[in-house]
């Protein structure tokens, strides 16, 4: 499988190496615009590049029939008109905010301990993302999608980053400390006890794996996609 990658910093080169060890051969990689590039050799993009960019180098991938796989965050304001454009070319997308396997298991549970807690109204939650200072957006990807999977399950209806102002909103802390991949915590608490459910990252690679099996799993479909249709979710 010929790979281009677009965003070759920290992620994109571990990206690299897992889709070396799986046997692919990466005909691409840039972190500059990718508005002119040729993608004739190319089977299928990963974007993990900045969220400026991802519009502009999901779209060139789009007008040039190749598939797209974008861990970008921070840009969904324009996800449906992606979406849109996907649909115009006939070609194929995944977005997914976290491409971990074990964080997709994790929005999962998150999910179903959601509708569980909903009736149980003494119980107030937080939700909280810790990860590396390099980390342009807040809060991640990943908590939206965590709070997000929290109100579709239950009486909440928005988030809040810090402190929440009423009863409906999902409080999200975003804390950077150097070095940290990634760490995720759902925080269920009462006066009498707490129901705790975290997700720790120690590495980037689950995210780069993830990523990969991605692309491996995209080739020749077509339409819009999430990982829940990868792993069979």
């Amino acid at each position: 499988m010929n790979i281009a990658l677009l965003g070759y910093g920290k992620m994109g080169k571990v990206i690299e190496r897992i889709a070396l060890e799986r046997g692919h051969t990466i005909v691409f990689k840039s972190n500059k615009d990718t508005t002119n590039i040729d993608l004739s050799d190319t089977d299928v993009a990963i974007d993990f590049s900045i969220p400026d960019a991802a519009v502009n180098n999901i779209s060139t991938c789009f007008n040039n029939n190749t598939p797209v796989i974008s861990g970008t965050t921070g840009w969904l304001e324009d996800y449906d008109s992606m979406v849109a454009l996907c649909k115009q070319k006939n070609s194929a997308f995944i977005y997914g905010s976290n491409f971990s396997l074990g964080v997709n298991v994790f929005f999962e549970l998150n999910n179903y301990l959601a509708k569980m807690m909903n009736n149980l109204k003494q119980y107030d939650i937080n939700l909280e993302e810790i990860h590396h200072t390099q980390k342009l957006d807040a809060p991640s990807g990943t908590a939206i999608t965590l709070a997000e999977g929290i109100i579709n399950n239950s009486d909440r209806t928005t988030w809040k980053l810090d402190k929440k102002t009423n009863n409906t909103e999902i409080p999200i802390v975003a804390k950077r400390i150097p070095d940290i991949p990634g760490t995720h915590i759902i925080d269920y608490s009462s006066d009498v006890d707490s129901i705790k459910i975290e997700h720790i990252a120690h590495n980037r690679n689950g995210f780069a794996l993830g990523a990969v099996i991605a692309a491996e799993w995209i080739i020749d479909k077509k339409g819009v996609f999430t990982m829940k249709d990868v792993l069979g979710l």
